[in-house]
């Protein structure tokens, strides 16, 4: 040592110090009282030491296995959008509890591998120290860096191979896990399937071969079908329809499902004589005279808007008091926290007087904006 104040050594004293001087002068100078420092095995190589490494490393092989796991469901299980009455729908529905499960045991692994570790081989120390002002100087660097050195050494982890590999192994697939799980969603193809019935990008009023789509009630009974004709609603009457086609007829897993669906339910208006609604621009067809029909999905949160005034012409979501003006502004939202109007269903009446969806509208009779909160985009 130099004859430095408070016997700190100069920078050429410093390099040639070893890592023990450095250990002992870091304590000496950072005012630190070792109150305990045990080594969790002063005997190497026992059972017990090789029985507490195998365990380590065993939970870093799960994290490993976990994480492999979570990269192939992420990437080779179904996870395009099923239909409830599909039959693919139970494979689509296990895709996102697998994958949180596989991502989570891999997280949760490596987390008891680590922790495992610290318990198991770190030196078990107690250390009381004085905290000062100010940043560090180069001696509380060198000595602090040595320090950690030393307490790398002591807990063994260069010596142990085992848990290095699998730790490393653990940690690496669950990192690469993370990217895929960051970067899948980049990849994938939004717009594959849309046209299949069971689509998001669709509901069930669109029509499929030109096959007619007609507005029918829910009387409780899947196979009683009743349609609608004009002349069922009295003026400032509504009603609630569904989707039919024909060929559904006697099908009851079709018929169950479309009135089921939860973006099918349609609010069936008639306006009162003398209303002067303004339509929307590109939907000014939409409406057939008197009679609108909008999706009674809410588009705040998807609760059903089941109440309507016909004194004001207001649309009422129960759940969170969103109001939409059906009679001055397309279902425009005038009050809550609805930001967006109403779909409207494009309807009009065929040769034999029922109400069925106009197939000329530009997508085939469905609607041509998102039903709803949660689908932000639709391929028209």
């Amino acid at each position: 040592m130099s004859g430095q104040e408070k016997g700190v050594p100069s920078d050429a004293e410093l390099a040639d110090m070893s890592q023990d001087e450095l250990v002992r002068l870091g304590v000496q100078l950072d005012d630190v009282e070792l109150v305990k420092y045990k080594d969790r095995w002063p005997v190497k190589g026992t059972r017990a030491e090789k029985r507490a490494e195998r365990q380590v490393a065993a939970w870093f092989i799960l994290a490993a296995v976990s994480g492999l796991a979570f990269i192939v469901l992420y990437v080779v299980w179904p996870w395009q959008y099923e239909s409830p009455f599909s039959e693919g729908h139970f494979l689509y529905s296990l895709y996102t509890p697998l994958i949180g499960i596989t991502l989570g045991l891999s997280i949760l692994a490596v987390g008891i591998g680590v922790i495992s570790y610290a318990k198991k081989f770190v030196p078990e120390e107690m250390a009381v120290q004085q905290r000062h002002d100010g940043g560090s100087s180069e001696v509380d660097k060198r000595t602090t860096a040595a320090l950690l050195a030393d307490s790398g050494q002591r807990s063994g982890l260069a010596r142990r191979s085992l848990i290095k590999r699998t730790g490393l192994a653990g940690a690496g697939v669950f990192g690469v896990g993370l990217g895929v799980f960051a970067l899948g969603g980049l990849v994938r193809n939004p717009w594959a399937h849309s046209d299949s019935p069971d689509s998001l990008w669709h509901t069930g009023w669109r029509s499929y071969d030109g096959e007619k789509v007609y507005l029918r009630r829910d009387t409780g009974d899947p196979h009683e079908i009743s349609l609608v004709r004009p002349e069922d609603l009295k003026a400032g009457g509504f009603e609630t329809v569904f989707p039919f086609r024909e060929s559904e007829r006697g099908d009851d897993h079709a018929l169950f499902k479309a009135l089921r669906k939860s973006d099918n339910p349609v609010m069936l208006i008639r306006l009162r004589p003398g209303s002067e609604p303004t339509k929307r621009k590109g939907q000014e067809t939409f409406n057939y005279g008197d009679y609108y029909a909008y999706s009674k999905i809410c588009t705040h949160l998807g609760c059903p808007t089941s109440l309507f005034e016909q004194q004001t012409g207001r649309l009422l979501c129960p759940c969170h008091q969103s109001q939409f003006d059906v009679v001055h502004s397309y279902a425009k939202p005038i009050f809550g926290p609805a930001t967006r109007s109403l779909p409207q269903l494009p309807i009009m009446v065929d040769e034999d007087g029922f109400l069925v969806t106009n197939q000329d509208t530009s997508n085939q009779g469905d609607f041509i904006e998102p039903v709803g909160p949660g689908f932000w985009e639709r391929k028209s």
